[in-house]
């Protein structure tokens, strides 16, 4: 099988996959499990000072989405950090970092914004043998309405400020994470970069509310009558985790900058995407807490698979696709596909003639016997009728050789660069 044996910011761990910081790495019989399982590594949940007690609620702490199968898609938490006193968890992290050695151990941290807070508790992990830290910039519930979380890592300014505390006081390295509850993620990645991160992790979750309990009037998760918005993650915010993951990978002024990859990871393929988009290891939290900590094992097995049948270790994977993400206008106007409907795999459902008659370009045509064909005329290629298609394979976009008709425009297809202009568009200049 393919090596998988990670270094991240000069973390070790037997492979990329850690737990993220949240409920499952709360305690120390959790991590135990976790690494039991197989998993290379865990971030800590969430430590604070020791201020004023963490107090969560003792109601619904999760709301959710669900698919049609009830396949679970999202979760939203309105869970805090850790409310268990400061000393219990850095004594269990220094038991389980010495019964782990070559496990990745990091701690999440949150404290109020001030240099001596930071300064303290620092002190106070140093000897607790992990490997690094991370700063929670991130969680947009509870916390950050008392002036931290994703109050300080909306603040491009707070975040370049306290990584520089952090490595001023600390030789541990120095992950910060950030939130997506912003207009563009490179402002706060850059201001890491400046502060001296070793390294970022993203996304945190996504402020939310998932529905609205329609007796009571109430969001959910409903407390005595009354919710609150919360965070969320899971499957369905894995596209906006993997575009914040490569626009801070391809960025010309923090190329080389670690990434840790978060956000819906819940498969072996869903890591490898992350990864080929730069990410340098990934992690994990709402797949394990829907399937169990032993789904790492189905992730490390198809991982290695994949490496093996493409021959190429992992370094050869991390950042492979950067290069292919670029801006619309630098998209090449001259490639041309048209769908084609394989009829022995048709079930006639019409799913894609009404989705293209209503809402697209009326490019399907449906037979008295109900055989549904593709008006090659009429076609620009959308994908929707793909996408809406129940059979996996029934619908492929066809890409039309150079020199054919495009029945659309009645023009040849072009190789890159032979216009100048798009035809249709002549303010689009063709892809070089």
């Amino acid at each position: 099988m393919a090596d998988l044996a990670s270094s991240f910011v000069g973390i070790t761990s037997p492979n990329p996959f850690w737990l993220a910081s949240a409920p499952p790495t709360d305690k120390e019989v959790n991590v135990r499990r976790a690494f039991e399982a197989g998993w290379g590594g865990v971030v800590w949940k969430t430590l604070g000072s020791e201020g004023p007690p963490i107090v969560n609620v003792n109601g619904p702490r999760y709301g959710a989405v669900w698919g049609a199968d009830r396949r679970l898609l999202g979760l939203n938490n309105i869970e805090l950090i850790t409310d268990r006193p400061l000393q219990v968890n850095l004594d269990e992290i220094r038991r389980v970092k010495r019964d782990w050695p070559d496990r990745a151990m990091v701690i999440s941290l949150m404290v109020p914004c001030d240099e001596e807070s930071w300064k303290d508790i620092l002190m106070r992990i140093e000897d607790t043998g992990a490997d690094g830290v991370e700063l929670n910039f991130g969680c947009p519930h509870g916390m950050a309405e008392r002036g931290m979380g994703s109050a300080v890592g909306q603040v491009p300014e707070y975040i370049e400020m306290v990584t520089a505390w952090v490595k001023h006081y600390s030789k541990l390295p120095c992950i910060v994470k950030l939130t997506p509850n912003v207009t563009s993620i490179l402002p706060p990645a850059l201001a890491a970069y400046r502060g001296g991160a070793d390294a970022v992790s993203l996304i945190n979750t996504v402020k939310s509310i998932t529905n609205v309990d329609l007796d009571h009037f109430s969001p959910f998760p409903m407390i005595d009558g009354k919710g609150s918005h919360g965070g969320y993650c899971g499957p369905a915010v894995k596209p906006i985790a993997l575009n914040m993951v490569a626009e801070i990978a391809r960025h010309p002024d923090m190329r080389g900058l670690p990434i840790s990859g978060i956000g819906g990871v819940t498969t072996w393929r869903d890591a490898a995407e992350f990864i080929a988009l730069g990410a340098g290891n990934v992690q994990v939290c709402t797949a394990a807490m829907t399937y169990g900590f032993k789904i790492v094992q189905e992730m490390i097995s198809g991982l290695s698979q994949y490496l093996d049948e493409k021959a190429m270790t992992l370094d050869e994977l991390r950042g492979r696709a950067v290069p292919n993400f670029v801006e619309w206008q630098d998209l090449n106007l001259n490639y041309t596909t048209k769908a084609h409907i394989n009829q022995d795999d048709c079930i006639k459902c019409g799913r894609c003639y009404a989705a293209c008659e209503d809402t697209s370009h009326q490019a399907i045509a449906m037979s008295p016997d109900r055989v549904f064909t593709v008006k090659d005329d009429e076609c620009v290629a959308c994908n929707l009728c793909v996408n809406v298609c129940p059979v996996e394979n029934c619908i492929t976009m066809v890409e039309l050789p150079v020199g054919s008709m495009d029945p659309r425009t009645g023009r040849p297809v072009a190789p890159v660069g032979t216009w100048t202009t798009h035809p249709n568009n002549p303010s689009a200049q063709a892809a070089e």
